[in-house]
Formats: structure tokens, C-alpha cells, sequence
């Protein structure tokens, strides 16, 4: 007869797979159609940020224009990390 396992001892444990949760990232990876469909709407709001900050400096109002482009800037950044770290 074989001896039973110690029972205090921790099951062996696999390796998580691509995009399930681990300790290092408790909500796992995005899929791909996911993080496309963020990045997309990232430049649409890009875009309208852009457009303020544009139509800012055109109507006179430099402290708008510049914060209009740095927010355009910023969700660009946000969707690019999203798309490409996910």
C-alpha cells in the first residue's frame, strides 16, 4: 500500500495561463478585442480634445488651447498604455 501524502503540505500548483489573475495582477490581462475597442474610443476622445485645444488657440484663448492639447496628449497615453500592456 502507498503511503498517503502529508497532509500539511500545499498541493502542487500550476502555472496560471495567459490572462488569468496571479498575485502580481489580481484582474488578469485584457483580451484583445477588449483593449482594441478602449484605444478606439481613447482616440475619438483624443480627437475631441484636440479639437478644443485647436479651435482655443484659434478663438483666443491660449490657457484653454494648452490644456485642451494636454489632455489630448494624456488619453492618448492612457490608450496606447491600455492597448499595448494591457
Amino acid at each position: 500500500m502507498a503511503a498517503d501524502p502529508d497532509p500539511t503540505s500545499d498541493p502542487p500548483v500550476d502555472a496560471p495561463s495567459a490572462g488569468q489573475p496571479t498575485a502580481a495582477d489580481p484582474f488578469g490581462r485584457r483580451p484583445l478585442i477588449e483593449r482594441l475597442g478602449l484605444a478606439v474610443i481613447a482616440l475619438g476622445l483624443g480627437a475631441l480634445f484636440a479639437v478644443v485645444g485647436i479651435a482655443s488657440f484659434v478663438g483666443g484663448e491660449p490657457f484653454l488651447g494648452v490644456m485642451g492639447l494636454i489632455g489630448c496628449l494624456m488619453v492618448l497615453w492612457v490608450g496606447g498604455l491600455t492597448l499595448f500592456r494591457g
